[in-house]
């Protein structure tokens, strides 16, 4: 019994040892005795940088990642209760690929909100320095994903932690301890898999990702558009980003409109990028990736000015040929293949603004983005809440964003002749490809034709009003003023039944714009 407690130690000490060398970094050691390393104070020139910007040592910090930028920024918050830009770090090394980590051993570093207490600074790490994200979070465990020990750490070496370099881990490590020391309970760390810009979103729009990195992007606009820390909570499987409501645990907390600005702002100018015809992509690493700032023949960049030079020590670098290799991009085709719509007449299109395509997922009016409102200007607008988490749960949005495309609000009919029917009356799929041709009329007849005459004409064509077309077949008056001399019929005649009808060819060309457009507008729809 006796010799059974005293190997307790021992046993507990074994375990812990097995346990950590399951993690993805091997990170040992959770000791709250701290070392000397751990106590280094900030570096002078850090500080000095916090006095140029109104900061304190002391402050709150926020962290924010970025894996194909391969860089990690430092914010700290100011006296006004938002926060500023610090500083940026190039990362050393991050392994898997863009995209969340799912599974023990997938070597993906995580992708989403992690809060980063006291507990979870390991001053003891194998790797110099580290503190663990807390992968898996509520939101990891949700979706079933599994892993552990996912740390930001020291060294150039990564197994799904985010490798910084001594001496980089050592500065983000001092200031964290000084954020703590001020009274700051927990730091946000925010992990993405690229900077949320309109120009990544439109690339990236067909990755299987999307979805989970749209939700991110919820968490980063409001970020972004108040430069306070988001309230983060989970609902089912997502995220949902907010004030107190969603600490709360609201699942549509109100949503402000400066961040409401922001995400409109971004899905018209995501939707103007596929209009041009920016292409979807994806892009494929052997294993993550390395900020170029630590590659020998990059030079040197002002926003790492900071940084020792010559460049740090890089230490253990995992995998080298992997970063050799740089990223594939490879080009990821529609979801729906194009699909022929029916030609339109051009003649009825000239009156109306020709719409410019767009991407299902970002659809939006090509036109100039409002600015973002003031903080000052949204607090003197009518109040009126917003019980959305995102756009992409908000019916309302998408019948404003796409309603003159699929059925929403009708555009303004073209400016035409009375006698012209308006082109929005005739629906164009009623038009049947083996319907009979009508006869030759001259252009007198066809813009100024005579009441019957073109009530016959349009039966005949769209099979809508065939007593009508009887009762105008029946009347000679209409008979002479729809047909022309023998001498010029017969040619025309022959041209339609060798083409398309009595089109011109100057008129064929425009009903094949027509086409492309539609074709491309369904193309798009499933982007």
């Amino acid at each position: 019994m006796v010799r059974l407690a005293a190997l307790r130690p021992v046993l507990a000490a074994s375990g812990l040892a097995v346990a950590l060398s399951l993690g993805a970094c091997q990170d040992a050691g959770f000791s709250a005795a701290g070392s000397a390393r751990a106590r280094e104070p900030i570096p002078q020139k850090t500080v000095a940088l916090m006095a140029t910007k109104n900061m304190s040592p002391r402050d709150p910090i926020l962290i924010r990642a970025f894996k194909k930028e391969s860089e990690m920024e430092v914010w700290k918050r100011g006296t006004d209760g938002q926060y500023a830009l610090l500083k940026t770090f190039p990362i050393c090394r991050w392994s898997g690929q863009l995209g969340p980590k799912v599974r023990e051993g997938d070597r993906q570093a995580p992708e989403g909100f992690y809060p980063i207490s006291m507990g979870q600074m390991n001053p003891n790490s194998s790797y110099y320095l580290s503190f663990d994200t807390g992968y898996p979070n509520a939101f990891d465990r949700a979706n079933g994903r599994t892993g552990s020990y996912l740390m930001v750490h020291g060294t150039c070496s990564s197994a799904g932690c985010f490798a910084m370099t001594d001496e980089a881990i050592a500065e983000i490590y001092a200031i964290a301890r000084e954020a703590f020391a001020g009274g700051q309970r927990a730091f946000q760390f925010q992990s993405y898999p690229f900077r949320m810009t309109a120009q990544n979103l439109a690339k990236f729009r067909n990755d299987p990702n999307i979805g989970f990195w749209k939700n991110l992007k919820e968490g980063s606009d409001y970020f972004e558009a108040l430069h306070e820390e988001p309230r983060v909570g989970v609902c089912g499987n997502r995220y949902v980003f907010g004030g107190q409501d969603a600490a709360a645990g609201a699942c549509s907390p109100k949503v402000d409109p400066v961040v409401v600005a922001k995400r409109e702002k971004d899905e018209v100018e995501v939707a103007e990028l596929i209009a041009k015809g920016t292409a979807a992509t994806r892009l494929v690493y052997q294993d993550g990736g390395q900020h170029p700032y630590f590659r020998e023949s990059a030079p040197s960049t002002q926003l790492f000015a900071e940084q020792a030079q010559p460049r740090p020590n890089m230490g253990i670098v995992s995998r080298p040929e992997a970063l050799a290799a740089a990223p594939e991009e490879i080009t990821i085709e529609p979801k729906v293949k194009p699909v022929l719509l029916a030609k339109i007449d051009p003649k009825h299109e000239k009156g109306k603004a020709a719409a410019k395509a767009t991407a299902l997922a970002f659809a939006a009016p090509a036109t100039a983005p409002a600015p973002i409102p003031t903080r000052e200007a949204a607090a003197a607008a009518p109040a009126g809440p917003i019980t959305v988490a995102s756009a992409d749960g908000d019916p309302a949005s998408y019948r404003k964003l796409l309603g003159n495309l699929f059925g929403g609000a009708p555009a303004a009919p073209p400016v035409a002749p009375a006698a012209l029917p308006s082109a929005d009356t005739a629906p164009v799929a009623a038009i049947s490809p083996a319907a009979p041709l009508p006869k030759k009329v001259t252009a007198t007849a066809r813009l100024h034709p005579a009441p019957a005459a073109h009530a016959a004409a349009t039966a005949k064509v769209d099979g809508l009003n065939p007593g009508a077309a009887k009762k105008a077949e029946g009347k000679p008056a209409d008979a002479k003023a729809t047909e022309s001399k023998p001498a010029e019929a017969k040619p025309a005649a022959k041209a339609g039944e060798a083409k398309t009808g009595e089109t011109k060819p100057a008129e064929t060309g425009k009903r094949t714009e027509g086409s492309n457009r539609n074709r491309v507008a369904a193309s798009q729809s499933g982007n």
